[in-house]
């Protein structure tokens, strides 16, 4: 059996601060990782990594200086990289008469480019060490379009597209390349003061998602999920 051993790994989380990336890091760092997340948010960031006892490194996944800073941290303090979780996502909810090139870019520049550049610089690594995971976090908004989607959805359609090139690209180097797609998990995404919301009995949590990646991770090296979509079982329950 060739189980990754999550003891020991090196994983990388982007947008690392809350929700998603912040109950991953927990859950892969408790469970023996040597984990750095990055975020935008400075003090949000030391915050949670004193919290969490993990590496952090300032940085927004949409500027390449931060990129670039992000893995010499790696190679300086870690030393190689193991896993990347692609996490960092923002959006935009725009009617289609509302539309304007620069909200696009400001979310492209997050989901689309920000998630395709950090990919290219761990796809380095893993390519020398013939190994490696990447793990895009998408949303189910990859999988079907809806009314003020245009900008967001489209974002992880792309992602989406991308993780399929990646999987073609990168399988000959035993690098798995594999999605999740939440559906709603109230978290500080979208908030324009990036604070969590408060958890609802009938969403979901970023605890079950992380729990979901910690399993793709633990899968036997010799197979892949490729794709992985989680639901809540009844988001239109009334309590």
């Amino acid at each position: 059996m060739f189980i990754m051993k999550l003891k020991g790994s090196k994983i990388l989380i982007t947008g690392g601060s809350s929700g998603i990336g912040k109950a991953t890091a927990k859950l892969l760092s408790e469970s023996g990782a040597d984990v750095i997340i990055t975020g935008r948010d400075k003090k949000k960031l030391e915050a949670a990594a004193k919290q969490l006892n993990v590496h952090s490194v300032h940085a927004d996944v949409s500027k390449q200086e931060d990129i670039d800073k992000t893995f010499k941290f790696i190679e300086d303090k870690l030393g190689g990289l193991d896993c990347l979780v692609n996490n960092a996502g923002i959006g935009e909810f725009l009617l289609l008469e509302e539309l304007t090139v620069e909200a696009f870019i400001k979310v492209y520049s997050v989901n689309v480019f920000g998630a395709a550049l950090t990919a290219k610089k761990a796809a380095e690594i893993f390519k020398k060490q013939n190994y490696g995971n990447i793990i895009n976090v998408a949303s189910t908004a990859s999988l079907k379009g809806y009314a003020r989607g245009t900008i967001y959805s489209s974002s992880k359609f792309a992602l989406r597209s991308m993780t399929e090139c990646w999987q073609a690209e990168l399988r000959p180097y035993n690098i798995r390349v594999m999605q999740i797609n939440p559906s709603e998990v109230p978290t500080a995404f979208g908030s324009n003061t990036r604070t969590e919301r408060e958890e609802k009995p009938n969403k979901l949590t970023s605890v079950e998602i992380a729990h979901a990646i910690k399993t793709m991770l633990e899968m036997d090296d010799r197979g892949m999920i490729p794709e992985l979509t989680v639901w809540a079982t009844n988001p239109w329950e009334k309590k």
